[in-house]
């Protein structure tokens, strides 16, 4: 009683439990897109590719913000999902291949220009907030864009489903069916930087991974409906950073680590017990007389 006390008395809990909401919402439903996609692994590679952004960020604006750390982010993401792209295109390397060793440049070159961050600055740039996240740390401008973010990608992820399935399953009926195939691949990598980089304040570059991918990993473990997957992922995501929020305030841990803990408790529950196919139900059956 006494958390939810101290939540109705502080301004500050209560944008970083909104903020929460919003991202948890927002990856949830997108991660259906990332699980159907089989796109964990470029997600993971995205993750680490926000880090140069930050900092370039930081260092163009000369000063560290919520905008500027967006914008930087955002940019550099989209560098390396463009480059990764251009690259399988132009040689004998697939997409995967390629975006492992451009993150992995990109990260290091990150971690080089940390170290050219005037003193005054570095100051306020805690570099494991940016690894780890801190939703305490969020001000009502990575609420707007965690807003902004949202709204336009469950729109575009609603109006444009049955367009964007289409080209995951089947790009060359999409491309018969006059669909710009890669246009709209194109899209879903944009959304896909979008949600990442909104959650990169409250969970960091190395946890927005789990945000991402676990809620549709586990929702289809559950079932095979796409749109269950969708809205499923969504409500599982904003009460996994909810209630995980509540557990790092109570219990004084990193709320990044805490939503991706019980992120993975719930995934773990489905895993065992899911009546779709948890290895609960798939034990072998004894022979019959």
């Amino acid at each position: 009683m006494s958390t939810f006390h101290e939540i109705a008395q502080s301004p500050w809990l209560q944008r970083s439990l909104l903020a929460a909401l919003i991202i948890g919402f927002t990856n949830g439903c997108f991660s259906a897109y990332v699980v159907l996609r089989r796109g964990a692994l470029i997600a993971g590679s995205l993750s680490h590719a926000l880090l140069p952004g930050i900092v370039l960020g930081v260092l163009v604006a000369g000063q560290l913000t919520g905008w500027s750390s967006f914008l930087g982010a955002l940019f550099a993401a989209l560098i390396v999902v463009l480059a990764s792209m251009a690259v399988s295109r132009v040689s004998r390397l697939d997409q995967g291949t390629s975006l492992g060793v451009i993150f992995t440049v990109a990260f290091a070159a990150g971690l080089i220009l940390f170290n050219y961050i005037p003193g005054d600055v570095k100051s306020q740039v805690k570099l494991e907030d940016y690894l780890f996240g801190d939703l305490l740390m969020l001000d009502s401008s990575d609420v707007w864009v965690a807003f902004g973010v949202g709204v336009l990608t469950v729109s575009v992820c609603v109006a444009l489903q049955r367009t964007m399935l289409v080209t995951l399953f089947e790009p060359s009926v999409a491309s018969a069916q006059g669909v710009p195939v890669r246009a709209v691949q194109y899209l879903i990598m944009t959304l896909l930087v979008l949600v990442m980089v909104s959650a990169l304040r409250a969970v960091g570059c190395m946890l927005s991974l789990g945000l991402v991918v676990a809620p549709g990993a586990t929702i289809f473990l559950l079932t095979n409906s796409t749109r269950a997957m969708f809205w499923g992922g969504g409500l599982l995501g904003a009460a996994s950073a909810v209630g995980g929020m509540l557990i790092a305030h109570a219990s004084n841990i990193t709320a990044g680590a805490a939503i991706t803990a019980l992120l993975g408790a719930v995934f773990l529950l489905a895993l065992v017990f899911s009546p779709k196919s948890g290895l609960f139900h798939r034990r072998p059956q004894s022979a019959g007389p």
